[in-house]
């Protein structure tokens, strides 16, 4: 799973690094008052960008275990790792339900 906790860091890092640019370009992509010439080199130039620098390639990962599914966004952990953690008292205001 460590190797799934890396990938997602590094395109994190890519789409940080690259999103500023990758804005711009877009925007002369679609901007129609442009002449085609410099909205298709600016298509080009987006094109070169790697792939893992897209927003769109990113996927909620666990930190700590690295599981796709069931992940909450505000914690960034699965379910299971913070019921794990919570249990142990080791997130604030988090308390285990008993009825």
């Amino acid at each position: 799973m460590k190797n799934l906790i890396e990938r997602d860091k590094k395109r994190r890092f890519l789409v940080a690094k690259y999103e500023q640019k990758r804005a711009i370009l877009k925007a002369l992509t679609f901007k129609g008052s442009l002449s085609k010439a410099v909205r298709f080199k600016a298509s080009l130039d987006l094109s070169v960008l790697p792939k893992n620098s897209s927003k769109t390639r990113l996927n909620n990962r666990c930190t700590l275990t690295g599981r796709g599914k069931a992940v909450l966004s505000s914690f960034r952990l699965s379910r299971v790792a913070l019921r794990t953690l919570g249990s142990c008292g080791l997130v604030s205001g988090f308390t285990k339900s008993s009825w």
